[in-house]
């Protein structure tokens, strides 16, 4: 009796064997997807800012901004929103809407969908680059506590903005195409993140990214 008594006790002791957990099919790096998807975009804007194309051109980026990164953007930052990321979330959001907004800028000032006057047209340009300006300014110094990578790559954005600012207001093709030329210096900090990030990804080590400007 003793001897099943134990053996009894044995059994309800027993742990359970619990179900896995579900699978999250959102789990990943949202990043992985919205990097490469900035880049090019960032390319185009570029390109179109050096002066690679006649100002009649101005709309040849608007193809890869509005499907590939707009489009891209949106779906990263619901993503990371999904997974609770929002610092990335934030981020991507913020691109989003600064490359949506530039295909609107851009078609609206073209087909007059705005019913802009053509001597306004300039101011309208300026009153977006102000926009962006005070927008990424914030941006860039959130990112204070991040390695010092993620601040230099958003205040790239930040110079090339103002330079744009200043080449709009006075027409200046010298001061456009070096904002074109901070964008491609953009472009290659960025491209140096996402080989980070897709090398931790598949098992390595990562690039160095230095560490924050303002510690924790």
């Amino acid at each position: 009796m003793t001897a099943t008594l134990i053996k009894h006790d044995e059994l309800q002791a027993a742990p359970v064997d619990a179900p896995p957990p579900p699978s999250n099919p959102l789990a990943g790096n949202p990043g992985l997807v919205g990097i490469p998807l900035t880049i090019a975009g960032a390319v185009g804007l570029g390109m179109v800012d050096i002066g690679y194309l006649s100002p009649a051109g101005g709309g040849a980026a608007l193809p890869t901004i509005m499907t590939a990164t707009a489009i891209g953007l949106l779906i990263t930052t619901i993503w990371a929103a999904a997974l609770g990321q929002n610092a990335s979330a934030s981020l991507f959001g913020v691109f989003f809407g600064f490359y949506g907004s530039y295909g609107a800028l851009v078609l609206g000032l073209t087909h007059n969908w705005f019913g802009t006057p053509a001597d306004q047209a300039v101011k309208t340009q300026i009153v977006w680059l102000v926009c962006w300006i005070v927008t990424i300014v914030m941006l860039t110094l959130t990112t204070l506590r991040l390695p010092w990578t993620f601040t230099l790559l958003l205040g790239l954005v930040d110079v090339a903005l103002v330079v744009l600012l200043i080449a709009t207001h006075q027409g200046s093709q010298a001061l456009t195409k070096t904002g074109g030329v901070i964008i491609f210096v953009f472009v290659a900090l960025a491209i140096y993140l996402y080989v980070d990030a897709m090398d931790r990804e598949t098992g390595g080590k990562g690039l160095p990214l230095g560490s924050p400007l303002l510690i924790k």
